[in-house]
């Protein structure tokens, strides 16, 4: 079954402090830090992820959506906020696939789980990726300690002390 994961982006971006510090300077900045988390996210889980920015309130805005790095992104047109995008995007999809969206928004929480979609908040996203990228580290660490160039342990313990000396002097 395909598993498909909705992100309010905005919604995620004012939630987690290190994205809203990067927004109050740069909106397009967290947008960017934001993709590329969940870019690592998806390649790592093997699910579809789309992230959603509400360009609702920009005039004469068609939209747009775009792939990146395998991360769909969507920008809704005007007059079309990224809330009502989701649920049509849930309505449609929960129907084939497991369909999580991640939101802190409470009413958009309800209507997704009324059209058969599972609800993530901000911080239980944050703590997946969080999770992930723990994960991530633990294999290529785990998959590369065989390669890890160290002399520990090949040194006689006179070369050992010379170099512990040289490693003390001023």
């Amino acid at each position: 079954m395909r598993e498909y994961l909705i992100i309010d982006g905005y919604n995620i971006i004012n939630d987690w402090p290190s994205l809203k510090a990067m927004c109050s300077e740069n909106i397009e900045a967290a947008r960017d830090k934001l993709i590329e988390i969940m870019t690592g996210f998806r390649s790592y889980k093997g699910i579809e992820v789309i992230i959603v920015f509400d360009g609702h309130l920009v005039k004469d805005n068609p939209g747009s959506s775009i792939n990146m790095n395998g991360v769909k992104v969507i920008y809704t047109r005007e007059q079309e906020t990224a809330d009502s995008f989701i649920e049509k995007a849930v309505a449609q999809l929960a129907k084939k696939a497991l369909v999580r969206v991640a939101t802190s928004d409470w009413a958009e929480q309800q209507v997704v789980l009324a059209l058969g979609g599972i609800r993530v908040s901000a911080g239980e996203l944050k703590g997946l990726v969080e999770d992930c990228q723990r994960d991530m580290k633990r294999k290529f660490v785990e998959k590369n300690k065989d390669s890890i160039n160290t002399v520990n342990g090949s040194l006689s313990p006179e070369v050992a002390r010379k170099l512990q000396k040289w490693r003390k002097a001023p």
